[in-house]
This record gives structure tokens, sequence and C-alpha cells, in this order.
């Protein structure tokens, strides 16, 4: 595993904005993850799958500079780790996942997918997050291309989902018939992971009024494709 700084560092909030229960504010950009970082030689012909159960019942494969024909959108958003740690103020670019829903349907009345990054990661998200204002396939961060280690040539980013449902090296997604639990989620992690609600552990699915921050539970979040 990489990782940036230790996650238990001290507060960086500024502003002392409001944040996601039980989450304190930094403003560096710690890497943590699993595995190698992927060499990008080609990054306009990094390729993505859209499949599944989609309205044609075809899957579609499409490279990154086919993906970039899509409307621009720029989003400010802090960015929250179940390691209980928020980066704040990230400046992402990229493609609205919503345009990429439109340009490639589900069927109707699909509700769940899931979502897959280089060397077999996957996270179940669902359909409605995907659609929010917020969520992106983002190419930039601050202003740059992405990093190398924070997901080059692209990521997906949710800001209102803990960050380990946002993969780096984003390789596409697949409409679900019915759920289906992703890398983390298979290993104790909450199906949805709603920071707001503090959606950490898999427990809270069957007892929503637990909170972590009110409850004994693991210390730290998944260390794996998350910053």
């Amino acid at each position: 595993m990489q990782e940036g700084p230790d996650h238990d560092h001290p507060p960086e909030n500024p502003d002392d904005r409001e944040l996601p229960p039980g989450q304190h504010g930094r403003l560096d950009r710690p890497v943590r993850h699993y595995g190698p970082v992927p060499r990008v030689k080609d990054r306009d012909a990094w390729s993505m799958s859209f499949g599944g159960a989609t309205k044609s019942d075809e899957s579609f494969v499409v490279t990154l500079a086919e993906l970039e024909k899509l409307p621009r959108a720029e989003l400010t958003a802090d960015m929250h780790c179940a390691g209980k740690f928020t980066t704040l103020d990230n400046i992402w670019e990229g493609v609205r996942c919503r345009d990429v829903v439109e340009a490639y349907p589900p069927l109707p009345g699909i509700d769940n997918v899931i979502v897959y990054g280089q060397y077999g990661y996957s996270a179940n998200v669902r359909l409605d997050d995907l659609l929010s204002e917020n969520a992106m396939l983002a190419t930039h961060q601050d202003g740059e291309p992405l990093a190398p280690e924070h997901g080059f040539p692209v990521r997906l980013v949710i800001p209102h989902l803990y960050s380990w449902k946002g993969p780096k090296w984003f390789r596409g997604w697949e409409y679900l018939l019915q759920p289906r639990r992703g890398f983390w989620e298979e290993r104790g992690y909450h199906l949805r992971g709603q920071a707001w609600a503090e959606e950490r552990w898999s427990y809270q699915e069957t007892h929503p009024g637990r909170l972590p921050s009110q409850s004994p539970g693991p210390e730290h979040g998944p260390t794996g494709q998350d910053f």
C-alpha cells in the first residue's frame, strides 16, 4: 500500500465549515491505494466500457478521447475518506456522469450500478447518485491533469459519497438488475456510503440509527483505491 501522511492529521479547517459527521478537514492531497500505479502512455486511447442492462442490450467501449466529446464541466467539492478525513476544495474538471448515462442509458427501472477501476477494483453505487449534479468523470484536479497516483487519466468523483465509491483509473460501469457488492462492500463497508449520513459500515444497512461515531467499530476506513 502507498499512503500519504497519517490520516490522524491535525485538523486544517480554516473556515470552520460544516463537514460530515466524524470527519476532519485537511488541505493537502494524501495518496492511498494498494498496488502499482498504471503507466499510461496514450491517455486519449484509455478505454472504458459501459454495459450490463443497457437500454439497447449492448455494451459500449469508448476511449477517453471519445468520452471528452461530451460537454465539459468544472466542480469544486470536498472529498470525504471513510478514514475520517476530508480534503478541502478540490477543483475537478471532466464530464458529468449524467451526460454519460444519457449517452449510454440503462433499461428503465435500473437502480444499481457497479463501477470499475484498473486491476479489477469495483464499487456499488446507486444510479441516482451517478445522476446527481456533482457526479463526474474527472480528468483534471486543481487546474492540472490528474497526477498518476490520483487516478490519471480519469477517475470517478461523487462528492456526497465516501471516496472509495470513486475509483481511480476508471474503466467503466455495469448497470445491474440486482445489487452486487464491490470490493470494499464485500469487506464490511456500506452498500451506499453516503458521507453526510455517516454510512461507513455494512451493519448500518440493517441498523441505520447506529452511527459509527456513536458506537464501537473499526477505527480506519478503506485504504485501497481511495485518494
